[in-house]
């Protein structure tokens, strides 16, 4: 059930009226001051316009309540509050819709049961971190803390960047939208997500676990920051699963860039590691990515 509307009053939001305000009907103009009551309704002085009772209607002409407007008087109308955080992800999700409307609709790199939406975003060391999915790619997405603009970023350009779980290699890009951002692909294309809901969910996942510090290498075993594997030239032919019942050790590039339930090669198996991955880092940690969430392969991604 919603509260009772007044048409012209703090945008019909009857919560925001203050005890005081001083009301008028908009069909014949009588006022109704709190201070004064009404007598006609034995409404004592000191009674708010929002504790008259339901079937109180304009001494005057009889319109009822939700024809009474805001006069004056009474608390200053609080400002509306704006969340930058959300304001910023609402003109990233924008931006790309853009993109996606202008550019890439048509093409086949797009899976179309998919949408655009940024997951996970939070201030982090000056910056704000999260994910964004839209039909052609998953990325790690760093933006400027609200306020400030990356506007000396050169587009292409490449950054290793520290988190709690390890470090990560960024490429430099900006929009006329949103200026300056960077990013780290994950998935791209995206055909292999049956559905938004998965894509979101290996999304938040991944959101999460950039800042889990129990996938961090010890300092003896790091090598080159992580970045997505390399295409090769020539189509590969699809990778098969582990075998599960060996239980391989999770490696923190399996977590992070889609591996099912970050599981690297089966005991036994012995392929050529791509250049830079982690290396295993022990039994899997609560919140992996859920298997059934995850494609088979996950190529990576250029950043938009």
């Amino acid at each position: 059930m919603t509260g009772p509307r007044f048409e012209g009053s703090y945008l019909g939001d009857a919560s925001k009226l203050p005890p005081d305000a001083a009301m008028e009907c908009k069909i014949c103009w009588n006022a109704y001051e709190p201070s004064l009551g009404d007598e006609t309704r034995q409404i004592p002085p000191g009674a708010a316009f929002l504790a008259l009772p339901e079937d109180w209607t304009c001494p005057e002409c009889g319109a009822p309540k939700e024809q009474f407007m805001v006069k004056g008087g009474g608390a200053p109308m609080p400002e509306p509050t704006v969340d930058p955080v959300a304001e910023a992800v609402r003109a990233l999700e924008a931006e790309f819709r853009e993109i996606y409307n202008g550019r890439m609709r048509d093409t086949p790199l797009v899976n179309r049961s998919l949408s655009i939406e940024a997951i996970g975003f939070r201030e982090w060391e000056g910056m704000l971190v999260g994910v964004l999915v839209t039909q052609w790619f998953m990325n790690i997405f760093l933006l400027p803390k609200p306020g400030t603009r990356w506007d000396g970023l050169r587009a292409g350009e490449k950054e290793v960047l520290a988190f709690p779980s390890g470090e990560y290699e960024f490429i430099h890009n900006s929009r006329d939208g949103i200026g300056g951002y960077k990013a780290c692909s994950l998935f791209s294309p995206m055909n292999e997500f049956a559905s938004h809901m998965k894509a979101a969910e290996v999304a938040r996942a991944v959101a999460a676990q950039l800042f889990d510090p129990k996938l961090a290498e010890p300092e003896e075993d790091k090598g080159t920051p992580l970045s997505p594997p390399k295409a090769e030239p020539e189509a590969a032919a699809p990778s098969k699963l582990p075998d599960l019942r060996r239980e391989p050790s999770p490696t923190r590039r399996g977590l992070l860039f889609g591996d099912p339930r970050g599981l690297g090669a089966a005991e036994g198996d012995a392929p050529e590691a791509p250049k830079g991955a982690a290396g295993p880092v022990g039994p899997e940690p609560a919140g992996a990515i859920p298997a059934s969430a995850v494609p088979a392969s996950s190529p990576g991604g250029a950043a938009e």
